[in-house]
């Protein structure tokens, strides 16, 4: 049984937070691409109606990649297929593994062609001129009918982007399960890469007009789907896989990854159902929202997914062999590492998001078409986002603690719920905020109700398996808080003292916002640490530890 060697190292020697920081620094590469590609994005759309279409086109096939890829269909089938590679070999694992590709490739398929048919139907019926014709319009000029007609060509192209991916996520899923962390935590950086030559290559030969130079951004992600596709099958092969179609769906794991499917494709999804919301709702409040929205999440996701995201991405496969070998002990003991692994980088994450807010958003964004007015309207949003860090965390966590146990239906329940509560929330601050707060309101629902989330799957969890060390867990969250708030004072007071000396002096203003901003966040790691360990945070030690065994 060639798993568990494996998992013995990744729970006895600190493994799971080095595999986590084999993940996470991956991760961090393709969150600095997608950083560089965001400034760009910034640069050339801006908030415009253009760029806002295109958020909200792009949104849904990333909701689909959540509901069938890392959603229903990999978190269905992965501990499945660590189970029968744990109790029947490879052999086994590999037939499973082509009967769902068979499968899910088919209805894939079956999806994008009726989403971009219906998409062009919708378009046939929609009365008015082509607003790429008539140019952009102003904040609260374009009606509803020309902002679908902007949203609509561009969902056709960037729709069949969910069939790639999907099966991208399912790839990743499964090498995941072998121990092999690098390549799949790698591949998102393609599609950054991919993305900023379509921009700066590919785009501009589309037109002049934001509203043309965006499709030749989609044709580009469309292509990277494609691109990360392929890069998975060399490392597959290795592994045993062989590429063909299996139509042998008779089979009682088959049976079972449908059966939990079903109410996986909310469990997991429920963050990005609760975003699409968020930017449907948006339109309403004007054209720039759903494109300040887009940035302000943007800045969210990478601390995000420097940590959280990869100690979610390992979690998976690690609680589902400890599901199949009948070790709750090590689940509980898995979910006290975990928590206070993520409270420590995500608290004072937070905290410097608030406290830095506009002075990140304008050194990053604030030039050509992203003006002040944007840097104030995309600053807004991030305020109410930034302490959903600690919210989305918890979700990481719970949510594969659930699937390991093939448990895919309490965060249904419990998501279908959320999504209500969001939905309601979401009315009442569109309802009730001035309006260039109102986008702000649909951020802070969508931390309220991932709060709520987290809270809720903790507490079942709680009574299923029992204390996994909460007492514990709460006084290194005491001390994380209590460092958080040394530190964001001292990057408050930092960054006004930088700001002043550096405004002085002959640099660039760019140059200027930089030194201040990049040196007042050193500065603040620095505090942060040196607090924690007068604090006795018991993290210092244990990531010490991880990177001496991992030396």
């Amino acid at each position: 049984m060639p798993a568990v060697p494996a998992i013995s190292k990744l729970v006895n020697r600190g493994g799971i937070i080095r595999s986590s920081g084999v993940v996470g620094g991956f991760t961090m590469l393709s969150r600095a691409l997608g950083l560089v590609r965001d400034v760009l994005m910034a640069s050339v759309f801006g908030t415009s109606a253009a760029m806002s279409a295109f958020v909200i086109a792009f949104r849904i096939p990333n909701l689909f990649r959540r509901l069938f890829g890392e959603g229903a269909l990999s978190s269905a089938f992965i501990p499945v297929f660590a189970e029968a590679l744990e109790r029947d070999g490879k052999d086994a694992a590999w037939s499973l593994a082509r009967k769902i590709v068979t499968m899910f490739g088919l209805l894939l398929l079956g999806i994008v062609l009726l989403g971009v048919l219906l998409a062009g139907l919708a378009r046939a019926g929609l009365p008015g001129p082509d607003p790429a014709a008539a140019g952009a319009a102003g904040s609260h000029g374009a009606s509803l009918v020309a902002q679908a007609r902007r949203v609509l060509p561009l969902f056709q192209i960037l729709f069949p982007y969910m069939f790639f991916i999907c099966l991208v996520a399912l790839s990743m899923g499964v090498l995941n399960s072998f121990d092999h962390f690098a390549l799949p935590a790698a591949t998102p950086c393609l599609l950054n890469c991919v993305w900023i030559v379509a921009l700066l290559a590919l785009s501009p030969l589309f037109g002049p007009s934001q509203d043309q130079r965006i499709f030749g951004v989609a044709w580009g992600i469309l292509g990277a789907g494609l691109v990360q596709l392929v890069v998975q099958l060399p490392a597959l092969m290795r592994r045993g896989y062989l590429p063909g179609l299996s139509f042998a769906w008779r089979d009682a794991r088959v049976r079972k990854v449908l059966l939990l499917m079903g109410p996986a494709a909310l469990g997991m999804g429920i963050t990005q159902i609760n975003i699409l919301v968020d930017n449907a709702l948006a339109f309403f409040v004007g054209t720039w929202a759903p494109a300040a929205l887009f940035y302000a999440e943007r800045l969210i996701y990478f601390p995000l997914g420097i940590f959280a995201t990869a100690l979610g991405t390992v979690l998976l496969p690690v609680f589902s062999r400890h599901a199949a070998r009948l070790r709750p002990d090590q689940i509980r003991a898995t979910l006290n590492q975990s928590l206070r692994m993520l409270m420590f980088v995500m608290v004072p994450a937070a905290v410097g998001l608030l406290v830095l807010a506009r002075p990140i958003i304008r050194l990053l964004f604030e030039r050509h078409d992203f003006t002040a007015v944007s840097t104030m309207l995309t600053a807004r949003a991030l305020l109410f986002y930034a302490p959903g860090l600690v919210a989305f965390s918890l979700c990481k966590v719970f949510v594969p603690a659930f699937y390991s146990q093939q448990d895919t239906r309490t965060p249904v329940r419990i998501g279908i719920r959320i999504v209500g509560l969001n939905i309601a929330l979401n009315l009442l601050f569109v309802i009730t905020f001035p309006l260039y707060f109102k986008h702000a309101g649909l951020a802070l629902a969508t931390v309220l109700a991932e709060t709520t989330n987290g809270v809720v799957l903790g507490y079942i969890l709680h009574r299923r398996l029992g204390d996994p060390g909460w007492a514990r867990i709460a006084g290194s969250i005491l001390r994380v808080l209590g460092a958080a708030a040394v530190m964001g004072g001292a990057a408050w007071y930092l960054h006004a003292v930088l700001e002043r000396v550096v405004c002085g002096t002959a640099l660039h203003a760019k140059l200027a916002q930089a030194v201040a901003v990049l040196g007042t966040i050193g500065a603040a790691i620095v505090v942060y640490l040196l607090a924690a360990a007068l604090l006795r945070c018991r993290e210092l030690g244990e990531i010490r530890k991880s990177l001496e065994c991992g030396s």
